[in-house]
């Protein structure tokens, strides 16, 4: 997988503002058709424990 930055630094899978996830899920944000990021969101966050 390409390296892919993220700055939510409290998700399990960051790791040195990268992805670390074996997979990315990106869904609409509360709306039925995206025209902008802020539409979307990234359905792979998980909370560090």
């Amino acid at each position: 997988m390409p390296d892919i930055k993220c700055s939510v630094t409290e998700c399990e899978y960051n790791s040195d503002v990268k992805c670390g996830a074996p997979m990315i899920q990106v869904d609409h944000n509360n709306v039925p058709k995206s025209n902008n990021s802020d539409q979307t969101k990234c359905d792979t966050f998980r909370a560090k424990g």
